[in-house]
C-alpha cells in the first residue's frame, strides 16, 4: 500500500464515478441502500478528489496487478503484466508481444504474487513496484509514474517462483528463491534420485538505482528443500535476507505426509554482502543456462533478449554466506520487525511462533554455536538464536505484520483468525 502524493498521482487514470443509490422509506426520510449510510460516508471520496492510499493487489492466475483506491475501494486500474489484455492490446500488438518471451518460448500467462514496492532507506518510495510470475519464474517491474509494466526478467535454475520478489532496504536487490527444487543444471533424471540430483536456488536480481533496470547478479546453490516467503533485513540486519524453507526431509512422494516428519525445518539467513564479496573474489562458478530479459523502450516498444550463463555460489566456497536457523514446523513465512532485530516465523504446523534475534544470531555465529552442517551450511542451535516463543497463539501461524507500538499481528492458516502479541516478550494480548 502506498500513500497518495503528487508524484504517485501523476500516472493515475481517472476513476469512473458511481451515483449513490437513495431509497425513501415511508415517513422515515432518506437513507442509503442497505442502511449503511454512516459506513459509506466514512469511505466516500467525492468526484475529483483523490483517495489517501493506493492498494496494489496481485492478480493470481490473472497474471496482472490491480490498483485500488483506499478508503473508497474503487478499482482504478488493472495493470497488465504477465498475461494478454485485449482491452489494452497488451500482448496482442506487435510492439508488446516481446514482453512474453521466455526460454520456454512465448508464454502469455502466469500466476502473479507478492507485489513489493521499491525502497529508499527502508521506506517505500513509490518509484517502482515488483511482482512475480510463479509458474514460469519471472519478476516484473512496473513504473508507478505511468502505471505500466516496463521490464520482465526470467529467473533461471528455478521452479515455482512463489518466494519473490522481496526488495532490500535500498532497492539494491530484488531477492527470489525456487519454491520447488529441480535438477540443476537442468537434466532428465528419475524422481527417485531427488536427494542426489535436485537442489534449490536463491537469486539476487540487481536493480539500477537510476533506471530500475534489472540484471541477475548471482545465485546461491542450496540443498534441495522447498523455499518460500522471505524478508530482507533492515537497520542492524541490513545486508541479510531471511528465507523460510520446509520439506527438509527432501520428500518427493506423498508430500502431505512425508514432508512433515521433522520437528523443525529452517530459516535460511543469507549474508548477501558476503555474497557480493565472494563474487568479486572470483569464487562464483559460471553455470550454463538461458533466460529471457524483456523491456519497453522510451517509444513504448518492447524488446527481448536471450541471456546465457549465471554466476552461482556454493555455500562451502563462501564461508559466512548462509546459516540455517532451526524453526518449527513447515514455515511458510518470516517477517522482520521494524527495528530489524527480530524475525518472526510462521510454521503452518507449529504450535508456537518462534521469534529469533538477529543479535543472538550474530553472537551464535561468533561462538560457533552450531548443531551440525547441511551441505556446507552451518545449522545454528535453536536456543542460541531464539529470543522467545509465542505460546498457543492459534492453529497454523503464517504471516506477521507489525505496528509502531511494539506489537505484532499474525494470521492463522487453520483457525482463520488474526492474533495480536507483544514482540518484546511474546505475550498474546
Amino acid at each position: 500500500m502506498m500513500r497518495m502524493n503528487a508524484y504517485a498521482r501523476s500516472g493515475m487514470m481517472a476513476a469512473s464515478l458511481a451515483a449513490a443509490v437513495m431509497l425513501t422509506g415511508c415517513g422515515k426520510g432518506t437513507t442509503q441502500a442497505g442502511g449503511t449510510g454512516d459506513a459509506a460516508s466514512r469511505v466516500y471520496v467525492a468526484p475529483g478528489q483523490y483517495d489517501e492510499f493506493y492498494m496494489f493487489a496481485s492478480g493470481g492466475f490473472s497474471g496482472q496487478l490491480a490498483v485500488y483506491g483506499l478508503p473508497s475501494g474503487r478499482l482504478l486500474r488493472v495493470i497488465p503484466v504477465f498475461s494478454q489484455d485485449a482491452e489494452k492490446a497488451y500482448g496482442y500488438s506487435e510492439q508488446s508481444k516481446p514482453m512474453f518471451q521466455t526460454s520456454y518460448g512465448f508464454v502469455p500467462w502466469d500466476d502473479s504474487h507478492h507485489p513489493s514496492l521499491s525502497k529508499t532507506d527502508g521506506m517505500n518510495d513509490g518509484r517502482w513496484i515488483f511482482i512475480n510470475g510463479n509458474n514460469t519464474p519471472r519478476v516484473a517491474r512496473i513504473d508507478l509514474a505511468e502505471m505500466n509494466t516496463k521490464e520482465i526478467i526470467e529467473i533461471p535454475n528455478a521452479a515455482g517462483n512463489h518466494a519473490s520478489p522481496f526488495v532490500t532496504q535500498g532497492t539494491e536487490y530484488v531477492v527470489a528463491a525456487t519454491r520447488f527444487s529441480v535438477p540443476t543444471p537442468q537434466k532428465d533424471v528419475p524422481i527417485s534420485t531427488y536427494k542426489e540430483n535436485f537442489s534449490g536456488q536463491i537469486s539476487f536480481v540487481a536493480v539500477d538505482p537510476k533506471t530500475g533496470k534489472m540484471s541477475l547478479a548471482f545465485q546461491i546453490h542450496m540443498p534441495g528443500f522447498d523455499y518460500d516467503l522471505a524478508r530482507p533485513g533492515k537497520g542492524p540486519s541490513h545486508g541479510w535476507a531471511f528465507f523460510t524453507s520446509y520439506n527438509t526431509e527432501q520428500a518427493n512422494t506423498l508430500k502431505e505426509r512425508n514432508a512433515s516428519q521433522n520437528d523443525k525445518d529452517f530459516i535460511a539467513a543469507v549474508n548477501w554482502k558476503q555474497g557480493e564479496q565472494c563474487v568479486a573474489e572470483g569464487k562464483a562458478k559460471s553455470w550454463p543456462t538461458r533466460y529471457a530479459h524483456n523491456w519497453v523502450d522510451e517509444a513504448d516498444v518492447a524488446h527481448s533478449e536471450m541471456l546465457t550463463g549465471s554466476k552461482v555460489l556454493e555455500p562451502g566456497d563462501c564461508p559466512g554466506l548462509v546459516y540455517y536457523l532451526p524453526t518449527p514446523k513447515s514455515p511458510h513465512g518470516v517477517d522482520v520487525n521494524p527495528t530489524g532485530e527480530f524475525m518472526a516465523a510462521g510454521g503452518k504446523l507449529a504450535t508456537v511462533i518462534p521469534v529469533h534475534s538477529f543479535a543472538k544470531m550474530q553472537q551464535a555465529i561468533a561462538d560457533k554455536a552450531f548443531d551440525k552442517e547441511v551441505s556446507g551450511i552451518p545449522v545454528l542451535k535453536y536456543e542460541a538464536v531464539n529470543a522467545c516463543e509465542v505460546k498457543e497463539p492459534g492453529l497454523g501461524p503464517l504471516h506477521t505484520e507489525f505496528d509502531d507500538q511494539g506489537n505484532a499481528y499474525t494470521s492463522m492458516f487453520v483457525s482463520s483468525e488474526i492474533v495480536k502479541w507483544r514482540v518484546k516478550d511474546c505475550a498474546v494480548l
